[in-house]
């Protein structure tokens, strides 16, 4: 028997959240869900992850840029499971409306 594949920390954290959240379970109003999709990583964040990851892949993050790495990492994945659970909320809203007002 082949051992289980070893999971990472973010993607141990993504599955515990993804169960709390439920994404796939629309349950959010319109406004709230809108919200959540407004959500992201401001320009400078997104300059410092590219940075990070061709650093990466370069081998050369010092230890203290693979900590801050893994946080965009974790901040990521939730933003990932929080928007998937919003863009579901405003499809089913959106076919739930047989007559909007």
């Amino acid at each position: 028997m082949s051992p289980m594949p070893t999971k990472t920390p973010i993607q141990v954290e993504a599955s515990i959240l993804s169960r709390v959240i439920r994404p796939d379970q629309p349950t959010l109003s319109r406004a709230v869900a809108r919200e959540w999709l407004r959500l992201g990583f401001d320009e400078t964040d997104q300059r410092r992850m590219r940075k990070l990851a061709d650093k990466a892949r370069q081998g050369t993050l010092s230890e203290t840029e693979q900590v801050e790495a893994d946080g965009y990492g974790r901040v990521s994945s939730w933003l990932g499971i929080l928007q998937s659970k919003a863009r579901r909320s405003l499809r089913q809203s959106s076919v739930g409306q047989s007559n909007p007002v």
